[in-house]
Formats: structure tokens, sequence, C-alpha cells
């Protein structure tokens, strides 16, 4: 198989949640323009409207759908829809996620588990339906979108987000137990940690902070991510050329999880 048959996504469909706007559009674009039917997916399902009608420039399909992932019942509907349109679920980005800040000591618990119900239950819920329809082909890509605040703490002064913080923990050693337990049906699980991207969830913080100025001194290559920083690795690891990686997390963060200052 040469490289670009390694990488070729012809054929295959991928859902991807939160997949209307900022990381997700980018990751639908990448997706799309590699070969693969998208079914774009998100709480606003008119966003999913006007982002599936820009993908079919690349000569692919692309099925819009509403779906709030803290909803088992949408989640449900999201996947029998897939299964109605293309008949199979080969690749799944789980990208849908949510933010709260407050005071760590004061932290309303309504929120906490909502970050929750979002970021972790129904990223599970989600891929575990999604595995079923992938053990069935015998063959399966799952990407969870994390970050690197699941790999420590934060000051409260620049991220005050407990429970986001531990929801992407969690995500993180998920991602590696169902990559082992699901290895044997050829399902591959792995994550992506994006550090700084500006996005529609960061603007406000940001300008709260002081712009995206704050993350060039912690940032070893001085800059934040950009409009195609997340499309080679969500590529990567949806197709072939990723055939014998699973439960790995690979952080795309401008090397910022690899600065201790």
């Amino acid at each position: 198989m040469n490289l670009k048959e390694l990488f070729d996504l012809s054929g295959k469909t991928a859902i991807v949640t939160g997949g209307s706007v900022g990381l997700g559009n980018q990751m639908c674009h990448a997706l799309a323009e590699a070969g693969a039917n998208v079914v774009v997916a998100a709480r606003k399902v008119e966003r999913c409207e006007a982002l599936a009608n820009e993908l079919v420039k690349y000569g692919i399909k692309a099925l819009p759908a509403r779906c709030d992932v803290s909803k088992g019942e949408e989640i449900e509907n999201l996947v029998d829809l897939t299964l109605k349109e293309f008949g199979k679920v080969d690749i799944l980005v789980n990208n849908a996620g949510v933010t709260w800040g407050a005071d760590s000591m004061n932290f309303p618990m309504d929120r906490f588990r909502w970050v929750f119900e979002v970021n972790v239950i129904g990223l599970f819920h989600l891929s575990m339906l999604c595995a079923r329809s992938m053990k069935e082909i015998g063959y399966g890509k799952i990407v969870n979108i994390a970050s690197i605040a699941g790999l420590g703490g934060t000051f409260p002064e620049e991220q005050d987000t407990v429970a986001y913080n531990a929801s992407k923990a969690a995500v993180i050693n998920l991602t590696k137990d169902l990559a082992v337990k699901w290895g044997r049906y050829n399902i591959y699980v792995n994550a992506i940690l994006p550090g700084p991207f500006p996005t529609h969830m960061t603007e406000r913080h940001w300008q709260n902070l002081g712009g995206e100025q704050i993350f060039y001194d912690k940032t070893p290559l001085r800059k934040v991510g950009g409009p195609d920083d997340m499309k080679g690795a969500v590529v990567f690891l949806c197709s072939k050329a990723s055939d014998h990686i699973t439960g790995h997390s690979i952080p795309i963060d401008g090397g910022m999880h690899a600065h201790i200052g």
C-alpha cells in the first residue's frame, strides 16, 4: 500500500460531534478532503447544515444531524440516522465538549455533573453504540478530543475549570481502557489533546486574560493553534496509516505539555 492509499478515507463514513464550528469544523473539512463521507453533528442543526453544504465540494456525501450528547435519545438517533443513510460507521470523532468556570471551593454541582455528562458519559455512550457497528464490519477508528488540561492542574487565575480538567483526564484514561477492550475487534481508540486554539469556546476567556499573547511564553513554538493544525493528526488517526497505534494520546499544543516551568 503506497502512502496516498494509507491516508485515503474514500468510502468511509465518519461521525464528528461538535462538528459545526471550531476544531470540529476543521476536522470535518480534513476528513471530507481525505475522501470520507461526514455526518456533522451538533446541538445547532442550522450550523451543521451550513457546513454540510460546504463539504460536498470535496465530492463526498455530508449529512447534518442535531445531537446534544448529554441526551441519550439524541445519541441513539444520531447512530440510527447514520446507519440508515450509510449502512455503517467507520470513524467516530468525539469532539463535542463543554466547560464551566467557577471557584473550585464553591463550584455548582449541577454544572460539574453537566460537564461530565457531555464530556465523558455522552462520549462513552456514543462510542459504545458506534463500536457495535465497527465490530460487525471488523474495523473502526475512534478519536476522542481531550485536552492538555487533562494532564494536570491549572492555576485558577488562568483556567478555573476544575470539572473540565477532571473530565478530560477521564477521557484520556477511557481512551486507553477502550483501546485495550476493543483492540481484539480491530477497533482503534486514540485521543488528541489540543492546547490553546482560538475557538468560540475560548474567545471570551482569552479576552479576559489579555488575548492569545499570554500563551506565547508558555509555548515552545511561540504560537497558538491555527486553522490547519488539527487536520493532519485527525486524518492520520482515522486512516490505515495509524493501524499499529491504539490507546495513544497526541498533544497538539505547540509543545506546551513539554514545558515544566
